[in-house]
């Protein structure tokens, strides 16, 4: 979910991080309002390169996603977290330092209005979902996937998992062990670009999806990983036990139920009884 947020009527382009919950903001945009330099990304260039030098851990927390610029393109923008922002406007002496404080505050504001009570998040999503046309019984699995999705993430960052490199290896090695494929490959099976994968699966994906979120979560507060690789293994076997559960559903049905559906035939998405047509 991308789009622009509005700074004392400057545009800052900003996309939500559905597998974090959280935003990302241009780093470009947020120097040019902070500094008013008529050449922001010149100053971004010069003072990542002396953040570099000082080993700052801001300078390791950039990241960089597909933005939209003037010309109407997408080009790839170096963009930082909520938490990377504010470590950014430490490093640069601005008078509109706490206004922007205040109004990243507000950005945030009806996400921890979400936390406070789950209930808002839920109506938000069942709001989203109906209006972009997908079924009843299709929304209420997805929310459930949304929920145990960020327990996952939750015990991932418990475990000093914090990089958004780190949360798609992870994802990537639990994908690939429960469906066989890595998300690009599962992406393209689906014909999906930027999409949401999990906005694209069958319900019987997402319950499989779920299935391996829940047991990678269980095995981690069981085994308690100390590093990035034990956490791997840790993901690969909460996949493999949705992996088995897989291959028992496709020996029921005689056929895969990995599906090549997307998000463009809503209606099929949620698979009922005998209407399920996979190879």
């Amino acid at each position: 979910m991308s789009g622009i947020k509005l700074f004392e009527e400057k545009k800052i382009r900003t996309e939500w991080n559905s597998e974090e919950e959280d935003w990302y903001f241009s780093v470009v945009d947020i120097i040019a309002v902070l500094t008013n330099s008529p050449r922001p990304r010149k100053y971004w260039n010069a003072l990542k390169t002396k953040l570099r030098e000082e080993g700052s851990q801001l300078s390791q927390d950039v990241g960089q996603l597909k933005l939209q610029a003037a010309d109407g393109k997408y080009y790839l923008t170096d963009v930082l977290n909520t938490k990377g922002v504010l470590r950014l406007i430490q490093s640069i002496p601005s008078p509109k330092a706490e206004p922007f404080k205040i109004w990243l505050a507000q950005i945030g504001s009806e996400r921890l209005d979400e936390i406070a009570d789950p209930q808002k998040a839920i109506d938000r999503g069942i709001q989203l979902y109906r209006a972009k046309g997908y079924t009843a019984g299709w929304i209420s699995e997805r929310l459930k996937a949304i929920e145990i999705r960020k327990q996952l993430t939750d015990e991932w960052r418990s475990k000093g998992i914090e990089s958004s490199l780190e949360f798609a290896i992870l994802t990537d090695e639990m994908t690939k062990a429960w469906s066989g494929m890595s998300i690009k490959q599962y992406k393209n099976l689906k014909n999906l670009k930027k999409e949401n994968l999990r906005d694209n699966m069958t319900n019987i994906e997402l319950t499989l999806n779920q299935l391996a979120e829940v047991m990678t979560t269980a095995i981690s507060k069981t085994t308690n990983p100390k590093n990035f690789e034990e956490n791997k293994t840790v993901a690969k076997r909460g996949g493999n036990i949705a992996k088995n559960t897989r291959l028992n559903i496709e020996k029921e049905l005689g056929k895969s139920v990995i599906s090549p559906l997307n998000a463009k035939d809503k209606e099929r998405l949620e698979i009922k009884n005998n209407d399920y047509d996979g190879d």
